[in-house]
């Protein structure tokens, strides 16, 4: 059995899929994977930064010459944290005594010692590889995968890369991400304006690469949300119309700690030329055509119960801060024994057994499914073919 044994099986089950630092066991087994750490525009060459994910510490930092590496938190000599220190060429010197580290995590120079023992000291390294804007680290024992790659992200257009943390588990948010039911209610203003009207029929089915969840609404018209293992999601989406580009788009939801997780969003938006230069323009105006307040504190004066959301006036934000208000509003780690799930929550139920099922295996030394990305993404909103306009 999974989990603390003095509480109830189930309990116990959900329990561990909230779990995620050192040697928990949804810790353990999401460590398996790449995942993203930052955007590379924020960290610079010649700079370092804290970075905190699955409930670990560690130091990022690009080197003079441009490439990334990850190192333990701490120095080694007297525990301060590495990121306070220099970045000189691929190495990283502390702070505090001035002793440097490789990429390997290698001490290489003690400078205030008469006689170094830089061989003996070695911290602890993480792989990284950058791909499409994002830094990505392998947090797991042993030699890493091959990253993955997701060649609809990679033709041309205007690529947005975008983060975001909010104080809840990751998994509340990946739940959401397969709820279609939501959609009708949480964003039912947003959906109305583009024609999406009505309360789907949902369906979800377990496939090679994780779940596709489907949600067909009364019109006829059709969504897919494509749920990647372990905690992607990948859509493309855009109502065939001159004001709503298609855009391919992927999110990760990764772990800070058991209470907050951050997303790292890719959309590609399918303009090119002109037409980008257009699209662009009109994005940053409308962005600065007033004072911008994030979604997050927005959202955090709707949980005190300062406003409503439909008080909301901002649409920069709207969509967010509904999100944000939903998932949030569950709890940093919601009490799942008091849900009542029905037949609408058909995908989140199937998400919950596939990680308890994959937990259980990796507790007990079973072999665990081996996962394929997906041949490509399929459309995952847009209207009824009877009520596109022509």
């Amino acid at each position: 059995m999974i989990g603390n044994s003095s509480a109830t099986p189930m309990a116990a089950e959900w329990q561990d899929l909230y779990r995620v630092g050192p040697g928990t066991l949804a810790g353990r087994y999401l460590r398996r994977w790449w995942h993203p750490v930052a955007r590379a525009q924020d960290l610079h060459a010649g700079r370092a930064l804290p970075i905190r994910s699955f409930g670990e510490d560690f130091t990022l930092y690009r080197g003079e010459a441009g490439r990334a590496h990850a190192l333990a938190f701490r120095c080694a000599h007297r525990g301060t944290q590495l990121s306070t220190g220099w970045v000189e060429g691929d190495n990283l010197r502390c702070f505090y005594h001035g002793w440097a580290y490789g990429p390997d995590g290698q001490c290489v120079e003690q400078p205030a010692e008469p006689e170094p023992f830089c061989g003996r000291i070695k911290i602890k390294s993480y792989p990284t590889e950058e791909y499409l804007g994002l830094i990505f680290v392998y947090l797991g024992e042993g030699s890493p995968p091959e990253l993955p790659r997701y060649p609809a992200l990679e033709g041309e257009g205007l690529l947005q890369v975008t983060q975001y943390t909010w104080p809840c588990s990751y998994m509340n948010s990946l739940e959401n991400g397969v709820d279609l039911a939501h959609l009708a209610f949480v964003h039912r203003d947003l959906r109305a304006e583009l024609g999406l009207i009505g309360v789907p029929r949902v369906a979800a089915e377990e496939t090679e690469f994780g779940i596709d969840h489907v949600g067909t609404r009364p019109d006829g018209g059709q969504q897919h949300v494509l749920h990647i293992w372990p905690n992607v999601l990948q859509r493309r989406s855009g109502p065939p119309r001159r004001d709503m580009p298609w855009n391919e788009a992927l999110a990760w939801r990764v772990p800070i700690d058991d209470e907050s997780f951050t997303s790292f969003g890719l959309v590609l938006i399918h303009f090119t030329g002109a037409e980008a230069e257009a699209y662009s323009a009109q994005q940053r105006a409308r962005l600065a055509q007033q004072p911008f307040t994030p979604a997050t504190e927005v959202g955090a004066s709707v949980l005190r119960g300062e406003l409503q959301v439909w008080d909301v006036e901002d649409r920069r934000v709207l969509n967010a801060v509904q999100d944000y208000v939903a998932q949030v509003g569950q709890a940093a780690i919601p009490a799942r024994t008091a849900w009542h799930l029905g037949r609408s929550d058909v995908a989140v139920t199937l998400l919950r057994s596939i990680f308890v099922r994959e937990l259980r295996a990796l507790a007990d030394g079973r072999d665990l499914k081996a996962w394929r990305l997906p041949v490509q993404a399929v459309p995952t909103s847009g209207l009824a073919a009877s009520a596109v306009p022509g």
